[in-house]
């Protein structure tokens, strides 16, 4: 793990929500990303409503970036001209308040109580706060916020304000503000202009309560309206007053009114969002104000009903019961509310690694969306998956002109991209990173395993499967044997690059060339309509049968690519803990010649592709390359608990689950103020289902092989299946499937086979555990915390 602050944020454990009392400015940028709400589509980070003092700003429509120029000290060939990075759209979260002439501040007066709470159930981030100002004047104020899974471009706050004890004057202001300030890390001079403020103002306009703000990026040529509406109600006798005004820098609703001792006023307000590459700035701001209007007419307690039947839906299948641990029922609920509400409304568009809970990462998406979490998103809210997969098929000419630029067929999908263009400047950890291309297909497949979504196959799959397939002939090559490779490519691990025979890159370009030829077989005419003759879906067969997959017989293990087990080893007893992550304190041409990884690479390999590797050879592998792997990626623990859990190593596997499940919780990585870590999220339901369930997923079927470490007593999950929710319950020595409705279905249970029928549970007994030998040992100063710590209430 990287650079852990020693001062943690104290959150209350609950199950189905989490909740911090108190403020501390030092700590409000990792909070605001913890209490972030999103729907896929817009994203605000926990601001303070007053917008000050904050960690950093934040709010996002997904998609929207500003492009800069990519700063090379020497170009070469196949470099991307320009980068992308994600931007503040006009900011709508702001609500200022002033009790007679004092503004409110948490920084000042006295904070007598001020609490933030989440609700996993309601989907709202709630503020209660009691303040003193430094006139005495003692107010309560009361925040809900929501960004709407059922109103895709809305998000809405209902703010209230009461008198105490004496009469007091108050003014609410309610504005949208361009430009927030964003964290630039580009030292480009040319790139800081551009980030500086992205935003030039293209219209305003005001109409009674409602304003818009309509502005334009400066280099990427994207429009975006975002408009505000307001419904204004007071207890009291006095009516209050409403302004709004509006220029192309502001909008900006006044209430004034004047509060006598119990009294309160109360502002909704309705904020709508649209963007665009070609539609005009009238049509998005009509668009705006029509999202403003709609949210409106349906009010508030229609918004948070139709949130709570969104959700009550989802956890119907997507719910785990955790017995025996209260932070990580708390901790798995979390995880599984932010990677839906990262996805369940992006809609043609992917989700980045930090969703719209931050700006790290420049605002990108990454393999790991289709390697973590489209697998979580397939089994527990299929719609969100086929639209994040139908958003890579929209990329594909983007993929086919990347593919010809470097001399190859196919698509060659980015490394990094919000729009489907490569936007990583570093070759050896990005193009050459060919595996994201095989990740894409293998998420088609397990999609449509898993839904029999044949039309989705047929439309978007097949073409997917068959580009990608073809990627894999040109790039690989066969030797005087008859041996198929791939050389010069970089897997999983980033302390690795351009290798020969990745094992994890060859394995599933194998699965993606045998699920193309036989995608084509099921679809000839799609097949023949891209050109993929018989001629060819043999090739790709003939490749994946001729696949290489190195073994060291020497040390009776799987190398991570050709030649990594002669490697020198890392000197991990001279690596000091404060020279970690490695990348930050030695040089990669170092870590790239030596044995040490990064993150789970061949490990990854014996999950993904399980049915490769014997029983024996993944606890020989698994136990390997505990020795050299350091975590320095948050992607890591998920992957090697579900491993860890398969050979038996129970205790392990629910340590590294406690690492990955208060990740960001605790901030163990000491970069959560930048965004929440989505993917790793998603690996927190992945260490419990594949993990502890032991599920696997094949063209078989699904398979369970499920046991539990000592320190839980039951864990339940749920599963979606062509539709139907299969239900998993574990006990120390019982499995119980049911099938809530649907036809019949058949999986397995360790080596029987199990048919299911509606509304007939079926319990299995549990076979004992194989000695699985001793715990494996990690680098020094690099093993899992002890998952008691991590379950245990943070330390403030």
């Amino acid at each position: 793990m990287g650079e852990r602050r020693e001062e943690l944020t104290m959150f209350e454990v609950a199950p189905w929500g989490i909740a911090l009392d108190g403020v501390k400015e030092s700590h409000l940028a990792h909070e605001e990303s913890v209490f972030g709400l999103s729907n896929g589509h817009v994203g605000w980070r926990a601001n303070l409503d007053e917008g000050d003092p904050r960690g950093v700003a934040g709010s996002y429509l997904n998609g929207v970036f500003e492009e800069h120029p990519m700063p090379y000290a020497e170009d070469g060939y196949g470099y991307p001209d320009c980068g992308q990075t994600v931007i503040n759209v006009q900011n709508g979260q702001i609500i200022r308040l002033t009790v007679d002439d004092e503004p409110f501040d948490v920084t000042r007066g006295e904070l007598v109580r001020h609490r933030r709470s989440l609700d996993f159930q309601d989907g709202t981030l709630h503020r209660d706060v009691e303040w003193i100002s430094p006139t005495d004047r003692r107010v309560r104020i009361e925040s809900t916020r929501i960004v709407s899974f059922t109103h895709r471009s809305v998000a809405a706050v209902r703010y209230r304000v009461q008198a105490v004890d004496q009469e007091v004057a108050i003014s609410i202001q309610s504005e949208v503000l361009p430009n927030e300030p964003l964290p630039i890390t580009h030292a480009d001079p040319r790139v800081q202009e551009l980030l500086t403020k992205p935003l030039v103002g293209v219209d305003s306009n005001v109409i009674d309560t409602a304003a818009t703000l309509v502005h334009r990026t400066r280099k990427s040529g994207l429009t975006i309206a975002v408009s505000s509406d307001h419904v204004v109600t007071a207890s009291g006798a006095t009516a209050p007053t409403v302004t709004t005004e509006a220029t192309h820098e502001l909008t900006r609703t006044t209430v004034r009114v004047v509060l006598a001792p119990g009294e309160h006023v109360e502002v909704v307000k309705f904020v709508g969002h649209e963007w665009s590459a070609t539609a005009s700035a009238a049509t998005l701001r009509d668009r705006a104000e029509v999202a403003a209007a709609d949210a409106k007419r349906a009010g508030w307690d229609r918004l948070v009903a139709e949130q709570r039947a969104r959700l009550d839906d989802y956890w119907a299948c997507a719910d785990v019961e955790v017995d025996g641990e209260p932070r990580l029922q708390q901790a798995v609920r979390y995880a599984l509310f932010q990677v839906f509400q990262a996805s369940v409304r992006a809609e043609l568009r992917s989700v980045p690694g930090k969703g719209l809970t931050g700006s790290g990462y420049e605002g990108h998406t990454f393999w790991d969306f289709e390697a973590y979490v489209l697998p979580v998103l397939t089994s527990t809210a299929p719609h969100a998956a086929e639209q994040a997969l139908r958003w890579r098929h929209s990329t594909l000419d983007h993929a086919r002109e990347r593919a010809e630029h470097l001399h190859l067929r196919g698509a060659a999908f980015p490394w990094r991209t919000i729009d489907g263009r490569e936007s990583s400047g570093y070759w050896p950890a990005g193009t050459a990173a060919f595996h994201v291309n095989a990740d894409i297909a293998g998420a088609v497949l397990h999609y449509v395993r898993a839904t029999g979504d044949h039309a989705f196959e047929r439309e978007v799959g097949v073409e997917l499967l068959v580009e990608t397939a073809r990627l894999w002939l040109s790039l690989g090559r066969w030797d005087c044997a008859g041996g198929f490779h791939i050389d010069g490519v970089t897997g999983p691990d980033e302390y690795s690059a351009i290798a020969d025979d990745n094992i994890y890159t060859n394995l599933m370009a194998r699965q993606n060339l045998r699920g193309a030829a036989d995608a084509a077989r099921r679809h000839p005419e799609i097949a023949d309509a891209l050109g993929a003759d018989d001629a060819e879906r043999e090739s790709w067969l003939q490749a994946a049968e001729a696949m290489t997959v190195l073994f060291d017989e020497d040390r009776g293990v799987h190398p991570q690519s050709a030649r990594f087990t002669d490697q020198q080893r890392w000197a991990f007893a001279s690596t000091s803990p404060d020279q970690y992550p490695l990348h930050s304190h030695f040089p990669y041409f170092d870590l790239y010649r030596k044995q040490v990884v990064k993150q789970a690479d061949l490990v990854l390999a014996l999950f993904f592709a399980h049915e490769a590797f014997t029983a024996e050879q993944k606890a020989r592998d698994f136990a390997y390359y505990e020795e050299v792997t350091v975590r320095d990626s948050s992607l890591s623990a998920a992957a090697q608990a579900v491993i860890a859990a398969e050979v038996g190593q129970l205790e392990l596997a629910y340590d590294y689950l406690g690492e990955a499940a208060t990740l960001d919780l605790d901030d163990l990585q000491g970069d959560t103020d930048e965004g929440l870590h989505i993917a790793a999220l998603a690996g927190v339901w992945t260490a419990i289902t594949a993990g502890f369930g032991g599920m696997r997923d094949s063209d078989e079927g699904l398979r369970f092989s499920p046991r539990l470490p000592e320190r839980l007593g039951r864990l339940c999950f749920g599963v979606r299946i062509h539709g139907q929710t299969l239900r998993v319950e574990i006990t120390p020595s019982k499995a119980t499937y049911s099938l809530k409705s649907g036809s019949p279905l058949t999986i397995g249970h360790f080596a029987d086979e199990v048919e299911l029928r509606a509304g007939e549970p079926v319990t299995r007994e549990i076979p004992d555990l194989a000695e699985a030998g001793p715990r494996p040992e990690q680098p020094k100063g690099r093993a899992p915390r002890d998952a008691a710590v991590a379950f245990a209430r943070s330390r403030r």
